[in-house]
C-alpha cells in the first residue's frame, strides 16, 4: 500500500447543494510546493444497470443533459443515496426509467468517473429475467427509452455516440464477455 504524498493544510467549503460539496484545500504536493486542491464531492453514487433479457436486447436512455448542452444515449442510470443499499437504487432507477423489472441481479462494475477532481463512485448491476411495466420518470425526466440489440449498443460505443464514461465501461465491459 502507497503512502499519501499530498499533505493538507486546511479545508474550505465553497459550495453546497443537496448532490454535491465543492471543496478547496491547500496542501504540500508530492515535490514539496505549496498548492491549492479543489474537490468535488458527491452525496450518491452513480447507479447505473444494463438491463439483458433472455435474447440478448438492452435498453437504453436517451436524455438532453444540461451539463453538456446535448443530447445523451445512455444505460438507465440514477443517483443512489450512500445510505441507501445499492441494489435497491438500482432497482428504483430501472423501474423508473424503463418500467423493467428484473428477477437476477448482479452486481457487476465499480469505476471512479473523474478521480482527480471528484469522489464520485460509479456502480452498475446487471439485470436480467426482466417485467415489462410502467415508468416513474421524476419531475426533471424527459426520457426516450430506446430498446435494442445489446450488439447495437455495443457498437454505439465503439462509433463515440455514446459518451457516457459509466455506459462506455460497462457496454465495453460486457462486451467483452459476451465475444463481442
Amino acid at each position: 500500500m502507497e503512502e499519501n504524498p499530498w499533505k493538507q493544510q486546511s479545508t474550505r467549503r465553497i459550495y453546497d447543494n443537496p448532490w454535491i460539496t465543492l471543496e478547496e484545500d491547500q496542501v504540500i504536493n508530492p515535490g514539496g510546493g505549496v498548492s491549492q486542491y479543489g474537490k468535488v464531492l458527491f452525496k450518491n453514487y452513480a447507479i447505473g444497470i444494463i438491463p439483458l433479457d433472455e435474447n440478448q436486447n438492452t435498453w437504453l436512455v436517451g436524455q438532453w443533459r444540461y451539463t453538456l448542452g446535448e443530447y445523451s444515449w445512455e444505460i438507465p442510470m440514477g443517483g443512489g443515496p450512500k445510505e441507501e443499499d445499492k441494489l435497491d437504487s438500482a432497482k428504483r432507477e430501472l423501474k423508473e426509467e424503463t418500467g423493467l423489472t428484473a428477477g437476477k441481479w448482479s452486481e457487476f462494475l465499480k469505476i471512479h468517473t473523474s478521480n482527480s477532481v471528484t469522489d464520485e463512485v460509479g456502480f452498475v448491476y446487471l439485470a436480467e429475467e426482466l417485467t415489462q411495466g410502467e415508468t416513474e420518470f421524476e419531475e426533471t425526466e424527459d426520457l426516450k427509452i430506446w430498446r435494442l440489440p445489446f450488439r447495437e449498443a455495443h457498437q454505439l460505443v465503439m462509433d463515440g455516440r455514446i459518451t457516457d464514461s459509466l455506459s462506455i465501461a460497462a457496454i465495453l465491459k460486457l462486451g467483452r464477455m459476451l465475444g463481442l
